[in-house]
């Protein structure tokens, strides 16, 4: 037996699964997937966890059954290729012939003193529940510091807004105007809602160090009863502790089959992974199918594709709040009530596709 092993039930290896089983998967492979969690989760809906609009429960989706695959729950320490071995905390190391590691992101604190240890987080389920019992046990008229304005500080201060509309809610943007990379339209609407809504947008700060309850934003000292950081990810600590090529970013450069450039059987998908575009779920699903379109014909010894086709994404879409949203679709900018319909439709379909 072939024995495919899977670092991380994220959103690529869960398209891996999804591929695979029940009836692609060859009779002579078998599948382990790792993971610390005991089900997939939904992590572009940890925002709202962490504002306490939604429960647990929602951000969570079982994993598939099937006679040839196994689960092992745990905290991977680390990845072996010379030895085909993946080391897993206080538990015996699990052989592979083949492995896809999606171990995810970390949040990335940019050399900020006091930045890991003074702010919460929304990079992991457990951390987004332990920002949740912060956020909402506050006292009313707390100050929240979201440090970060990209999709996810976006999303945390308008879903925290609906939530607690007693807080005071700042949110630091390190560009000129929010979403500076975005069409103006976009920027333009997201910024109107936040004024509606009375949380206040700090353009073009420099967080440059974090106490317990100050942000020090160049040189000024700004009170917080609580920090949120959401200012930039980088690949979980066992892919940065691989002896691995890696881009300025730190992600993992591969082939284009997806591997690793000297080793064929491992290969790299998702927040860990050296593309041209910015790390999404999409983007991991895009990846998925083609490694599972390579992993089936090396398995079956048939000639690789000469190229693979370019990922094509959809677009992206951002709520603000349960009503109103914001996004690019084919290029095509929409905000307002469509937007956010758009992206609990979204939500939906996966769901059903997953569940």
């Amino acid at each position: 037996m072939k024995h495919l092993v899977l670092l991380g039930g994220g959103y690529g290896n869960m398209r891996v699964l999804l591929r695979l089983l029940p009836n692609q998967l060859p009779e002579d492979v078998s599948i382990t997937l790792i993971d610390r969690n005991p089900y997939h989760c939904l992590k572009t809906e940890y925002y709202a966890l962490a504002a306490g609009t939604i429960s647990d429960h929602h951000v969570r989706v079982t994993f598939p059954e099937h006679e040839r695959l196994t689960y092992i729950y745990g905290d991977v320490t680390r990845v072996d290729t010379e030895a085909k071995q993946i080391h897993i905390a206080g538990q015996d190391s699990v052989p592979y012939d083949d492995l896809v590691i999606g171990l995810g992101c970390e949040d990335k604190f940019h050399g900020v003193p006091g930045a890991e240890e003074n702010s919460y987080s929304i990079q992991t389920i457990e951390k987004s529940r332990k920002t949740y019992h912060t956020l909402n046990n506050l006292p009313a008229g707390s100050i929240v510091g979201i440090v970060g304005a990209g999709l996810s500080g976006i999303e945390l201060a308008s879903e925290l807004r609906e939530s607690r509309s007693d807080l005071k809610i700042k949110l630091f943007d390190r560009g000129p105007r929010i979403l500076n990379a975005f069409p103006e339209r976009l920027s333009s609407y997201v910024h109107g809602w936040f004024d509606e809504n009375n949380v206040e947008i700090v353009n073009n700060s420099n967080i440059t160090k974090v106490d317990p309850t100050t942000l020090h934003n160049h040189e000024e000292q700004i009170h917080c009863d609580a920090i949120v950081w959401t200012a930039g990810i980088q690949p979980s600590k066992v892919v940065r502790d691989m002896d691995v090529e890696t881009d300025a970013s730190g992600r993992v450069v591969i082939s284009k089959y997806h591997n690793l450039p000297n080793d064929e059987h491992v290969y790299i998908v998702g927040d860990c992974a050296s593309l041209p575009q910015a790390p999404s779920a999409q983007l991991a699903e895009g990846q998925a199918e083609q490694i599972v379109t390579i992993l089936l014909k090396r398995w079956a010894n048939e000639p690789l594709p000469e190229t693979l086709p370019k990922i094509k994404l959809k677009g992206i879409l951002g709520s603000l709040g349960k009503k109103h949203g914001f996004g690019l679709v084919n290029e095509r900018s929409i905000t307002g009530r469509v937007a956010r319909l758009l992206k609990s439709g979204v939500l939906w379909m996966y769901k059903y596709h997953n569940g």
